[in-house]
């Protein structure tokens, strides 16, 4: 992240005073409206930075679904409608296909939204309005000493599936460009986890954000992290980020409704917010994706 990201990020909080905002240091936004407690969030995706130009529209679009979904998992939330930012170009037809596809399989509608004519670099949005199936909402704050570190899902998926894409590998490539946001498994775990965010930049980048957000340290064994990836490449899996798995805190004893690994160990803050294998990570760099 640039200096001069960091910055406006840091001005966008000065106004982002209401209590749903969560400070802007969570996945979603949290409102509550009368008898309701609404999930919010919204993702933008660039050519040339979120897809290469291998990829087809139509698994953009899908992508563009799935990862703001995602946001609504870590929210335990049931997805209610997405809103869609567009700039028209080639192979429209394309991505009304696919994002046809995930409209239907995810089982969300599509509300509305705004098509605009740009440039040579194309930009699309998706706003996601969830309902949350439990309160309170997870955030990332809420990691607790003593707690477990658990990951639903694996990691390195995605990172085989794009080099399968840009002709590296031979990996399935569908992790990459199609993935499934675990809604059902969010909705699950939202009334057992203490912290919850899903693995959008990386295992090792995340579990840092969310120790400084819950102001503790997260020890990570790494060997018991599962990877979709072959074990010599374990270190880049951790550190690949766009695999949408559930990144989540709960109590050691707690009787999880779904499958999910034990990873590490929440600590009482230390020198550093993150340890790998006991050895402390003092910097974030390197640790995943960054913008």
């Amino acid at each position: 992240m640039s200096s001069g990201e960091i910055a406006f990020i840091d001005g966008l909080r000065e106004l982002a005073a209401h209590p749903a905002a969560r400070g802007l240091t969570d996945d979603a936004a949290v409102l509550e409206i009368g008898g309701e407690t609404l999930v919010l969030t919204k993702d933008v995706m660039v050519e040339g930075v979120h897809w290469p130009p291998q990829q087809s529209l139509a698994d953009v679009a899908w992508k563009l679904v799935a990862v703001n979904l995602s946001d609504l998992a870590a929210k335990g939330a049931e997805p209610v409608g997405v809103m869609l930012g567009y700039a028209l170009g080639a192979d429209d037809s394309a991505f009304l296909d696919g994002l046809r596809e995930a409209l239907d399989a995810f089982d969300v509608p599509l509300l509305g939204g705004d098509t605009v004519c740009g440039g040579n670099r194309r930009t699309f949005s998706l706003t996601a309005i969830g309902r949350a199936t439990h309160t309170p909402v997870p955030s990332r704050a809420g990691a607790t000493p003593g707690d477990g570190v658990y990951l639903c899902g694996s990691v390195g998926g995605a990172m085989m599936g794009f080099e399968a894409l840009t002709g590296t590998g031979r990996a399935d490539r569908t992790p990459f460009t199609r993935p499934t946001p675990l809604l059902t498994e969010g909705c699950a775990l939202s009334p057992h986890a203490t912290a919850m965010m899903d693995v959008s930049d990386g295992l090792l980048l995340d579990a840092w954000r969310m120790a400084q957000a819950s102001k503790v340290t997260l020890s990570i064994d790494s060997a018991a992290v599962p990877i979709a990836a072959p074990e010599s490449r374990r270190d880049d899996a951790l550190r690949w980020g766009d695999d949408y798995a559930l990144l989540f805190t709960a109590p050691t004893d707690a009787a999880l409704p779904v499958d999910a690994s034990l990873v590490g160990i929440v600590h009482e803050a230390g020198d550093t917010p993150l340890t790998l294998d006991e050895e402390a990570l003092g910097d974030p760099e390197g640790l995943g994706y960054r913008h």
